[in-house]
């Protein structure tokens, strides 16, 4: 089977997005599609690292700002549209490069998951419980789900219940983490980075975020977020802190640690697929350009 698109992925801050776009930029026949569950929100831009308009203007990008932040986005629609944008790349003779850190959509894309159903009513009436409340119901009737989720994570909890009660089958017998790894047409590259490293660069990327803009950012969205759009990295803290609950610098120092927590996630997650050619950089990611050109060879 010939790998003609590419998936890059590794955790958030390790530099993908940035190598994704000099791929691109030297080999011209590339798109870029988006694999970040919060880079689809529109005026989410500055906490969620997005492209800038220059960047893409210069090469094609695809998946970002396709919903409001108010709405609740679903993997089952990402799949969706990003099978939509891979059919029009390709009918243009072009590859796509998919990039992100979100492991489920990344795995929805490259396998194709049979994702399971959605129960509105069931999940209106879950959302009106306390998050300690849904972990402990979640804890008793799929264990395996309740490991894998933040205690304080609802937005994911109610998601766990609502297919678990709604189905009838655990959430956590749904999609990726069984250990399934098929043939796929898509060649999947990672990158690593030391951790220090890498926590250094969430560090750094935090303030240089917030010299631009990004406390102003969530103050103009506040009151325009859905529950999902609100968990996203930074914007929490940085709301709670807009609520009077924290001072900026804890705020700050709570974003930097939850970011941290959700790296070692994300690395934990891809570690699983062994599809996955591991490219690793002491400091800059952009020097495994040339490896990741040799790993993905021009047809």
């Amino acid at each position: 089977m010939t790998a003609r698109h590419l998936v890059l992925v590794g955790p958030t801050a390790s530099g993908k997005s940035a190598l994704a776009l000099e791929v691109a930029r030297l080999l011209g026949d590339v798109e870029l599609v988006s694999a970040d569950s919060m880079q689809v929100y529109r005026g989410m831009d500055i906490g969620t690292a997005k492209a800038t308009p220059s960047e893409q203007q210069q090469v094609p990008h695809h998946l970002l700002d396709l919903a409001d932040p108010a709405e609740d986005y679903s993997v089952a629609r990402f799949q969706a549209d990003a099978a939509e944008a891979i059919v029009g790349i390709e009918s243009r003779g072009h590859r796509a490069l998919v990039v992100g850190g979100t492991g489920l959509y990344v795995q929805a894309v490259v396998d194709g998951l049979a994702l399971p159903g959605e129960w509105p009513e069931l999940k209106a009436e879950l959302e009106a419980q306390p998050v300690d409340q849904l972990h402990r119901r979640l804890t008793r009737v799929d264990p395996l789900a309740a490991s894998r989720i933040e205690p304080g994570n609802g937005r994911r909890l109610v998601r766990a219940l609502e297919v678990t009660l709604g189905s009838g089958r655990p959430f956590s017998s749904f999609g990726p983490g069984l250990g399934a790894y098929p043939p796929t047409r898509f060649r999947l590259a990672g990158v690593w980075l030391p951790r220090p490293v890498l926590a250094e660069r969430i560090a750094v990327r935090y303030r240089a975020q917030l010299e631009n803009g990004f406390l102003e950012e969530v103050r103009r969205l506040q009151g325009h977020m859905s529950r999902t759009a609100r968990q996203a990295l930074g914007y929490r803290e940085l709301l709670a802190h807009l609520a009077g609950a924290s001072t900026l610098e804890e705020a700050v120092a709570a974003a930097t640690s939850r970011t941290r927590q959700f790296a070692r996630r994300q690395r934990a997650w891809f570690r699983r697929d062994p599809r996955i050619t591991w490219l690793g950089a002491p400091g800059n990611p952009v020097d495994l350009l040339p490896a990741l050109l040799g790993d993905w060879s021009i047809p």
